[in-house]
């Protein structure tokens, strides 16, 4: 098996990451799927990458109909979306990965063009991203995760591995992937979203023993739902749960999309927890604290409140 038409569909902070560390390797066979308005842009401004502009061979999802592998990386919001355009790409052979933050994109995928077709899979990266451009350290950024649901090391486990041999970006072979997705999905909703409502950097989780302790209580949340799911994420120090060293100002994707009034992910962070965790019997109320706020912060963006 092996894996020489790729498909991105979503070109931003995650798109790009790929479409950066894979061009050199892929060149036209390297594919960004947009239709309409979304087309006209890239082909128009593109995207810039680390202060390097991007060469895109964008297509849309009719002619690029049987990639080996379509690689996910649209905002949560916009998955629905992208759902119609998946299912005009995949054939019987294609693999998908959804490395998006949450712990049901594979499942809402799957459930669209079947679950056969998903490898599970989940990214580290910190970003920035002003317009259409993107910047990331690759020395520090752990890339992408992923792995079958049993730990085995299958044949498109290793066609995956082969494709991103010799790029620019880095992986990790999974041995237990769905507690890797939960270990990040507490990173997301403990660091994204305290920082979000403060308006504040990272190096604040330090320095204020207060938005330490909003952190901490809003990962203990996750850590009672993914416990009553059979699925055990109470050690903080693991690889999949911690950031990589960063600058104290740096600003996360939550309170990124609040600077620039776009829609943030809060369904998918703490709507979907508080919504799991009433179905389970488990109380959280700082992340339906949380979900209230940061709904309230897009309607004063949308200029619905003053």
């Amino acid at each position: 098996m092996k894996l020489g038409k790729v498909a991105v569909i979503g070109a931003g902070a995650i798109g790009s990451y790929f479409i950066d560390g894979l061009s050199e390797k892929l060149g036209q066979n390297l594919w960004v799927i947009a239709q309409g308005e979304r087309k006209e842009r890239l082909l128009k401004n593109g995207i810039i990458v680390n202060q390097k502009k991007m060469s895109l061979a964008v297509k849309i999802p009719e002619e690029a109909a049987g990639a080996d592998l379509i690689i996910v990386a649209v905002k949560y919001g916009a998955l629905q979306e992208s759902l119609p355009m998946i299912k005009k790409i995949v054939d019987a052979h294609t693999i998908v990965l959804s490395p998006l933050n949450g712990i049901d994109s594979e499942t809402i995928i799957g459930e669209k063009i079947g679950m056969e077709h998903l490898v599970y899979s989940m990214i580290k990266i910190a970003s920035q991203r002003v317009g259409n451009a993107i910047t990331y350290d690759p020395e520090v950024t752990q890339g992408i995760y992923f792995g079958e649901q049993n730990g085995e090391k299958s044949e498109r486990i290793q066609a995956i591995e082969a494709l991103f041999e010799g790029t620019k970006i880095h992986y990790h072979i999974s041995d237990n992937i769905q507690q890797d997705i939960w270990y990040k999905y507490a990173l997301n909703i403990s660091k994204n979203l305290p920082q979000a409502i403060v308006n504040c950097g990272v190096g604040a989780y330090t320095t204020s023993k207060h938005l330490a302790y909003i952190s901490e209580r809003m990962r203990e949340e996750v850590v009672q739902v993914a416990a009553a799911k059979g699925i055990d994420i109470s050690d903080a120090a693991n690889k999949a749960g911690i950031n990589i060293p960063i600058s104290p100002d740096s600003r996360f994707s939550t309170l990124q999309d609040l600077d620039g009034k776009r829609e943030t992910e809060i369904e998918m962070f703490s709507g979907a927890l508080s919504r799991m965790g009433k179905e389970l019997g488990i109380d959280t109320p700082f992340n339906e604290f949380a979900y209230h706020v940061i709904k309230c912060l897009e309607e004063k963006n949308r200029g619905e409140i003053r």
